[in-house]
């Protein structure tokens, strides 16, 4: 079964920008008006944070504009990385950016002393890449370790726990004259969907057809919220966000 890391480097890496709309700049202001809307903003000028999942870095550059630094954007892509490193030259915040090639479940343990961080961010559905229910309850474990009081952890995720019938399984995803992006859902189990994703894209007149599929896992809201206050978080926020997603906001309590 092809991982959620490999299907990105055979497939998607190349043309996650072009997925999130081209303009990552713009994207990233976006995600920055959502993280000021949470609350989520430096209170010193040392305040540090960590992307979990960065990919071609929207959260790492909106975390930098609030004035967190560094930012330290964490993926096992590697292209995504360097697109990343790009994209922060582009933006004036290279400076307060700092990119590490690794699992983000090991990395987080290893990059975030305990008691330092001020905010860690796990965005963009990459909470649903993980393998297991146990590696997200490790991952808030980690993530309430690494916190500091105050401190601020916001995901986002699809809830994947409704079973989607016939038609409504396929989702497009975006298209422009050379380029289209569709998606399928099959349901696996009660914890897994497999995610099968079909990209067209058209050089000199011609068509080219390519396929991919890699497992999600299902995670309802009520479930994560409880995770985290299960972790030692208190859960400020828990609703619907825009672009199909769920927002999970949760901040570590002063004296913990």
């Amino acid at each position: 079964m092809t991982t959620a890391p490999e299907h990105y480097d055979r497939l998607l890496a190349a043309h996650y920008t072009w997925m999130l709309g081209s303009d990552i700049h713009a994207f990233a202001r976006d995600q920055a008006e959502l993280l000021r809307g949470l609350g989520v903003r430096p209170e010193a000028d040392e305040d540090v944070a960590i992307d979990l999942g960065s990919g071609p870095g929207p959260q790492t550059l909106a975390l930098a504009h609030l004035g967190f630094s560094p930012v330290t954007a964490v993926d096992l892509s590697r292209t995504l990385l360097d697109e990343l490193a790009a994209h922060a030259e582009t933006a004036g915040v290279a400076g307060a950016v700092r990119t590490v090639h690794a699992d983000l479940l090991e990395a987080l343990p290893h990059v975030a002393g305990s008691g330092t961080m001020a905010a860690i961010v796990c965005m963009g559905d990459t909470l649903t890449h993980l393998t297991s229910r146990d590696d997200v309850r490790s991952l808030l474990d980690s993530a309430a370790c690494a916190l500091r009081p105050g401190g601020h952890l916001v995901v986002t995720f699809r809830d994947l726990t409704g079973d989607l019938r016939g038609d409504d399984r396929f989702f497009p995803v975006r298209s422009t004259e050379d380029q289209l992006l569709t998606c399928f859902l099959e349901y696996v189990d009660d914890d897994t969907v497999m995610v099968h994703d079909l990209l067209h894209t058209r050089s000199d007149g011609q068509w080219r057809l390519q396929v991919g599929s890699y497992p999600k896992l299902r995670l309802a809201s009520d479930w994560l919220s409880g995770e985290t206050r299960r972790a030692g978080l208190q859960v400020r926020h828990a609703a619907a966000g825009p672009r199909g997603m769920r927002i999970l906001h949760a901040i570590k309590p002063v004296g913990a």
